[in-house]
């Protein structure tokens, strides 16, 4: 929409009052009116019917896919287990007391269950690994601070005494 201000629209009341006279003004400010409420309501129609064509088409279904891959795309594991989930159920969980005692199936949720804890094991160790090595270089980089000319001239003062 063009940048209209009051001065433009001062000038434009004055030119249409000299041009159209006093008597008819309100006449037409009233069909201008007119005219632009019906222009707003072709195009609420146009958009309810560019929405309802695109609901039709499955815009809709593929937005919501495409925003799923994307937030999968950051998080690949979640994009597998949310997908195992879809297919296996929500209450999915690998828990071996489901199944009979002594069976494969048993044998084999045991070990992906041992499997798991001991890649979250490793994952919380990198993870504190990572915590204390970041802690320690900070402490180490915080004496560095104190290197500059009012170190110096600290370190100067202290060695006339």
């Amino acid at each position: 929409m063009p940048d209209i201000g009051w001065m433009e629209l001062l000038v434009i009341g004055v030119v249409a009052l000299i041009v159209v006279g006093p008597k008819d003004l309100p006449v037409m400010f009233r069909k201008f009116g007119q005219f632009t409420g019906k222009l707003r309501a072709m195009a609420r129609d146009f958009q309810r019917a560019m929405n309802d064509a695109a609901d039709e088409a499955g815009v809709s279904d593929i937005n919501r896919d495409l925003r799923k891959a994307t937030q999968y795309a950051r998080n690949p594991a979640k994009a597998g287990m949310s997908a195992l989930k879809d297919s296996l159920g929500e209450d999915f969980e690998l828990d071996p007391s489901k199944y009979a005692e002594g069976s494969e199936t048993r044998r084999i949720a045991e070990e992906k269950l041992a499997n798991a804890k001991k890649l979250r094991d490793e994952i919380d160790a990198r993870n504190k690994a990572k915590a204390a090595s970041n802690a320690a270089a900070e402490v180490t980089a915080a004496p560095a601070a104190n290197i500059g000319p009012a170190a110096d001239a600290a370190s100067t003062d202290t060695s006339k005494s």
